[in-house]
């Protein structure tokens, strides 16, 4: 006699595929596809971000591998924190050489609201290894200001 081993039925597995099938459901209406005529269409691109609270700060690591940390730009203004920016395309290969092709090319920019205001003098921009890690103190203030990335 053959025994199986049944795995007991997890309805909160089930509901994180329905919510990803939603997810792309909704980014293929909101984010279509630039070019549906091409084998491999490129959507705009949209950096991941984690955003977490550490003691008195709020730390934002977004990802941006193959950024030039030159094209970065970081703004603060009240709660309202921008990360804008472009990844440039790797012009030593020939368009015709590429068997495939999925990364995203060009520019993005993504707002995050965060929690409280924070003092746009004291907020620290780190980038390393393709994250950008934001760090903003929770204080307050109102104008913008550019922060330079170390």
């Amino acid at each position: 006699m053959m025994h199986m081993n049944l795995a007991p039925w997890n309805p909160a597995s089930e509901m994180v595929g329905i919510r990803d099938r939603i997810n792309r459901l909704f980014d293929d209406f909101f984010y279509p596809q630039t070019a549906p005529e091409e084998p491999f269409p490129f959507r705009n691109w949209h950096p991941s971000a984690d955003i977490y609270e550490n003691g008195n700060d709020i730390i934002v690591k977004a990802e941006l591998p193959g950024v030039d940390k030159k094209n970065i730009h970081v703004e603060l203004k009240g709660n309202l924190l921008t990360l804008r920016g472009e990844r440039s395309e790797d012009k030593e290969v020939n368009e015709e050489n590429y068997l495939r092709k999925e990364r995203v090319y060009g520019k993005f920019e993504r707002t995050f609201t965060l929690p409280e205001e924070a003092d746009p003098n004291a907020v620290k921009a780190n980038y390393k290894d393709g994250v950008l890690t934001v760090t903003v103190p929770k204080t307050g203030a109102q104008k913008a200001k550019q922060i330079t990335i170390h």
